[in-house]
């Protein structure tokens, strides 16, 4: 019996978000918005450069966001990963009791939990400082088949194809997903792992029914220079995709039929997240209703939320923009 709507499977780790001015961020030489991956070491120093400011602190990791997004809207949720044995590891797995998500985590013993140093300019951009610990560990021998069973979807992060054993955990999972009839669903995360990994990523993508990406990855996948081209070549390969192009809105591919949905209005602060909760949102209504207009609406407006503060994750909000685009939509 399939209880589990969504399941994600990615890295676990603790978002450590820092507000900085442009002049604290220059000094730190980092290239504004990307996402470098950095060694334990280097993030404690890190850390410890910055412990005199203020931090908000939260569960995540990309589809972690997701999957709260979905549960947040009333989903049947779950989430795999590896946890450390130390005090960020039990604030996690405490959280996601919190919010009602089945978590299927092991705890790595001596090891670190993962971490995100999230750092958000005056521009309302995101740089993140990722120390993967605990969670580089993950292995095909951590794959829940009897989880996965028990799902409908599985939603897979594109970060873990940055390292071998996160890449050959991924495969185990799909096939063990392909044999249990739970359909897949992949997102690319970051120009990172489309432009470095796309190999095993292709893989993956052959044998989901949805791929989520933004406009940088799309282009980075098909090798294309315009959403339009890159549209055709996932047409052309009759795979479903959703691509999320900012105050653009959203491009919806399904069964090679073509839909936009227009980005609702919003203020920006912080982009963190927004890719990871408009996928929340969109599999929640496609799940909900099998509806793409709804599905796509929800996401839209789940999306322009999130970017409107600080952090990935929706304090409040969510059930009433649920009842709003669900009643428009009637």
């Amino acid at each position: 019996m399939k209880d589990i709507q969504l399941l994600g499977l990615g890295n676990g780790l603790v978002d450590l978000q820092y507000e900085l001015s442009d002049a604290e961020f220059a000094k730190l030489g980092l290239r504004r918005s990307e996402m470098r991956l950095v060694d334990e070491v280097v993030q404690s120093d890190i850390l410890k450069s910055f412990a005199n400011k203020p931090m908000n602190r939260c569960s995540g990791g990309s589809a972690a966001n997701t999957i709260i997004a979905f549960r947040q809207l009333g989903g049947k949720a779950a989430y795999k990963t590896v946890l450390g044995d130390d005090e960020f590891g039990r604030f996690y797995a405490e959280e996601f009791k919190k919010l009602g998500i089945v978590l299927s985590a092991q705890t790595i013993a001596k090891t670190a939990t993962g971490t995100c140093v999230v750092l958000i300019t005056p521009d309302s951009e995101r740089t993140m400082h990722t120390s993967l610990a605990a969670t580089a560990l993950f292995t095909e021998a951590n794959i829940d088949e009897e989880l996965i069973k028990r799902s409908e979807w599985l939603y897979i992060e594109g970060y873990k194809f940055s390292n071998p054993s996160g890449t050959k955990a991924v495969f185990r999972a799909t096939e063990y997903a392909r044999l249990h009839h739970t359909k897949v669903a992949v997102t690319f995360s970051d120009t990172f792992i489309t432009d470095n990994f796309k190999a095993n990523l292709d893989r993956v993508v052959n044998e989901s029914e949805l791929v989520f990406c933004n406009e940088a990855e799309a282009l980075s996948f098909t090798g294309k220079a315009t959403i339009d081209e890159a549209m055709d070549f996932f047409a052309d390969r009759s795979q479903n995709v959703v691509i999320t192009m900012g105050s653009k809105g959203s491009q919806i591919l399904w069964n090679r039929k073509k839909q936009h949905i227009a980005a609702y209005p919003a203020t920006l602060k912080d982009t963190t997240g927004a890719g990871d909760v408009f996928a929340g949102a969109f599999m929640y209504g496609l799940i909900d209703t099998n509806s793409l207009r709804i599905a796509g609406n929800l996401a839209s407006a789940a999306g322009a939320k999130v970017v409107s503060q600080f952090g990935a994750r929706i304090a409040s909000g969510l059930s009433e923009i649920k009842k709003s685009i669900y009643n428009l939509n009637q």
